[in-house]
């Protein structure tokens, strides 16, 4: 399997794609805007007990107070606060923990008034971003994730990811960790551990106590509250972290920052891939030019089709509290025999592309999925369980249910992020009126003469394809005689994300000199 990573940049939103094998698979927006981000670290103020919720709210900077549960306290939330405030006063000068004297580990089954109190600092992380009306979901159990490991201070504990294959890697790891484990910090030890040797580990586990010591310790001294004491890196380096393997064949990028950043990281996890990364420069946008857009129109819509059927489709609906998928054969031919075995063949299929809908989509909470009927037990059990199959890519905790009497398959999925929606239809404007194409060519006219007055080299005219079309049709066509009229290069590039009616003007530097959207 060949796995490819693009990065587009424009406005403060990091766009990243995830394709497999030439196929659309995971698509994460990254705001740089958005100050809050699942996986900050900041230190907040209890802003009010919910003894009735065994919770409480606290400030963190956001415009609606975050959310923590007692049984995110962790079990030891008195001595992050011991600790916190004694670094903040200064009596505690060092960021290691083996001299730290910890208070008593929290009761489980115990109240939240019983053990924070308005107006108290908290360390907390962000574990799920604001929702619709909620504000974000916090822990107290504090967690910096690397790419073999995750640290966690204030414990001591080592645990294994459960997907190691065998015993015998297993003890390895454990006899290694427990060698070089600082005292006063646990560790977790992840699946992309096996198999790597000592070095590689200590050299993951030094760059985790390296933030520990340098970014949270240091920002632990400021007196101001609420504020970050880490924040999460950026959407695509923490993607190479959790995912990165060799079957990744290229990363491109069209911000040279941005790429260097991730060949950055690359030097650390994995020096002989850096060469990877790519830096994109072109005034065809990224996306148009790998084809993605298109792609994302065409998986966000209503009714998805399932390609590798010749005529079965899903349709896709949502609601506040869940998401139904529905299995349609549509006027499929297939070779399988049996009514039964054609109905075993098309919900294979549409499984497959079900489980990668969720992840494109990032769909959580509840999803019931309704597939074509069948009567046999035994093809019930071989579609759930080529579902199980499918979902094992997924990286986001999920559990499935297995088929209920009326045929439907229940999946919750878990959800940290609001979901992406996709307008995958052009509406007319708030008054339902569009207007004719030839007023919108006035309008281009016009914007043209304007820029080239004003600016200096050539120009590059965004549009929709149709548009495009129109304008560069014939040796006379309209984009020739600007040529003639203007003595300047006018570079017609289509835009399938563009509506009908929607054009943008852009200098060499792709700075926007004139744009319009009906």
């Amino acid at each position: 399997m060949s796995k490819e990573l693009i990065v587009s940049y424009e406005d403060e939103l990091v766009k990243i794609v995830l394709i497999e094998d030439g196929k659309l698979q995971e698509l994460h927006e990254e705001d740089e805007s958005n100050k809050f981000a699942v996986g900050d670290i900041i230190v907040g103020k209890i802003k009010k007990l919910a003894p009735s919720l065994n919770a409480c709210f606290v400030n963190i900077g956001y415009e609606r107070d975050a959310f923590l549960h007692y049984q995110d306290l962790g079990p030891q939330v008195r001595s992050v606060i011991k600790y916190v405030k004694g670094v903040s006063t200064r009596r505690i000068n060092t960021p290691k923990l083996s001299g730290f004297v910890f208070e008593p580990e929290n009761d489980k089954n115990g109240l939240i008034q019983n053990v924070l109190s308005v107006g108290e600092e908290v360390m907390v992380q962000i574990t799920k971003e604001p929702i619709s009306t909620k504000g974000p979901r916090i822990s107290s159990e504090i967690s910096l994730a690397g790419r073999y490991f995750v640290l966690i201070p204030f414990s001591s504990k080592i645990s294994i990811s459960r997907t190691i294959s065998t015993n015998e890697e297993k003890k390895r790891l454990r006899e290694v960790v427990e060698q070089i484990k600082p005292a006063g910090f646990g560790l977790i030890i992840r699946t992309v551990a096996e198999g790597k040797s000592v070095e590689e580990l200590h050299s993951d586990l030094r760059y985790l106590l390296n933030k520990w010591n340098t970014t949270c310790f240091k920002n632990l001294k400021k007196t101001k509250v609420p504020m970050k004491v880490l924040g999460e890196m950026d959407k695509a380096s923490s993607i190479l972290r959790d995912t990165f393997n060799e079957d990744f064949v290229s990363i491109i990028c069209d911000n040279e920052e941005l790429a260097a950043e991730m060949k950055e990281y690359l030097q650390i996890i994995a020096p002989e891939k850096a060469n990877i990364v790519q830096y994109y420069d072109s005034h065809i946008p990224i996306f148009e030019y790998y084809n993605i857009d298109r792609q994302v129109r065409k998986a966000f819509a209503k009714h998805v089709n399932i390609n590798t059927s010749r005529g079965a489709y899903l349709i896709v609906e949502h609601t506040e509290a869940l998401h139904v998928i529905d299995v349609n054969s549509g006027n499929v031919k297939t070779n399988q025999g049996t009514q039964e075995d054609n109905a075993l063949f098309v919900n294979k299929l549409a499984a497959t592309e079900i489980a990668r809908q969720l992840r494109l989509r990032d769909m959580g909470g509840i999803i019931i999925i309704d597939f074509i009927d069948m009567i046999d037990s035994h093809h019930k059990k071989e579609l759930y369980e080529h579902l199980r199959e499918a979902m094992q890519k997924d990286k986001a905790r999920h559990k499935i249910l297995p088929p209920t009497k009326f045929g439907l398959i229940q999946i919750t999925r878990q959800r940290v992020r609001p979901q992406k929606q996709m307008k995958t239809v052009d509406n007319p404007n708030a008054n339902g009126v569009v207007e004719s194409p030839m007023a919108l060519m006035d309008k281009i006219q016009t914007e043209i003469a304007e820029t080239v007055d004003r600016t200096k080299g050539t120009l590059y005219l965004h549009a929709h394809p149709f548009v495009c079309s129109y304008l560069t049709k014939g040796w006379n066509s309209i984009r020739n005689q600007w040529f003639f009229k203007y003595k300047r290069r006018i570079k017609v590039i289509p835009r399938d994300a563009f509506k009908y009616l929607e054009f943008q003007i852009q200098n060499n530097k792709r700075e926007v000199q004139a744009s319009y959207s009906n």
